[in-house]
């Protein structure tokens, strides 16, 4: 796992007042008060950068952060910090239910300063333990896509092959295996008329002719494939938020987890498994209002009477 503790945070001793700010949000124990100063005391730090968050007089700094990560080019944020219940909730609730799974785009290109800028807002999200174990592959033009979608599409060739064989799908049931199995029941017979057609008429029923794609993995870590779905989340909000549309690939994430050579084609190194992939592009479809959802299911405990 990657547990990275390295102490780099440094506190200016000339701008502390001694409010004990960063002291009091500090996880780790790295800071404490000596005197009327704040002292970095600690052997290990989260480096989460809660302290330097805190501070009202700029005093505290921590070495292994980038300001970059809160800088973006396709627009100016606002980086004062917004105290909860501050929040537009009713517009930020519509924003929520207004973001679709978009299968229709248009070929205008996504500039890469807006996929940047997407990476960015979503390492805003939470880490276990704060690892931050995610790595982010841009794929700015469609052809990178389509290569990705070739590669996809080979993965389940093969494997529909292996599929279609009885024997092989009773062999891997009986090694304790029923994957395959369940594979061929529920998804076999779709896969293979996509992929005839992909095949007969190039349409492409993967990424929906999205010209960008965000291909996020995680290296290991405490809680890695909830790490990347939360910044996955983020990303998904920011782009409607930005003016596009956006399809999360599942397809496309199980092909590069289990085709190394597939993924190694696109840069990822060994220790990295890719938990999400997300089509990007500027959206050919529009709405009238926010979809419902299904009731979910929902307990409290204990039971109020």
């Amino acid at each position: 796992m990657i547990f990275v503790r390295t102490v780099t945070t440094r506190i200016d001793a000339d701008r502390c007042i001694g409010c004990g700010l960063c002291v009091r949000v500090c996880p780790a124990g790295t800071l404490a008060m000596e005197g009327d100063k704040a002292r970095v005391v600690g052997d290990q730090s989260l480096n989460c950068g809660h302290c330097a968050a805190a501070c009202p007089v700029e005093a505290v700094a921590v070495g292994s952060l980038s300001a970059e990560t809160i800088r973006f080019a396709s627009f100016v944020a606002d980086t004062r910090w917004m105290p909860p219940g501050q929040c537009d909730l009713p517009q930020l609730v519509r924003l929520m239910g207004s973001r679709r799974s978009c299968r229709n785009f248009t070929d205008k290109p996504v500039s890469n300063e807006r996929l940047e800028d997407l990476v960015n807002i979503g390492i805003s999200a939470p880490s276990g333990t704060n690892c931050q174990p995610w790595t982010f592959t841009l794929l700015p033009i469609r052809g990178a896509v389509l290569e990705l979608a070739q590669a996809v599409a080979g993965f389940f060739t093969r494997l529909n092959r292996q599929a279609a064989r009885p024997w092989m799908r009773t062999l891997m049931r009986l090694m304790g295996r029923p994957q395959l199995d369940a594979y061929y029941r529920n998804y076999y017979a779709t896969t293979e008329e996509k992929l005839a057609d992909w095949r007969a008429t190039g349409r492409d029923w993967l990424f929906h002719g999205a010209p960008a794609a965000i291909v996020i993995a995680s290296r290991p870590a405490s809680c890695p494939v909830e790490d990347c779905l939360l910044a996955a989340g983020q990303i998904l909000l920011a782009a409607h938020a930005m003016g596009l549309g956006s399809c999360l690939i599942g397809f496309a994430v199980s092909a590069l987890q289990n085709d190394r050579d597939a993924a190694a084609r696109f840069g990822l190194s060994v220790d990295e498994t890719v938990r999400a992939v997300i089509a990007l592009g500027y959206p050919a479809e529009t709405y009238q209002r926010v979809a419902e959802r299904k009731p979910p299911v929902v307990r409290t405990f204990p039971e109020r009477t």
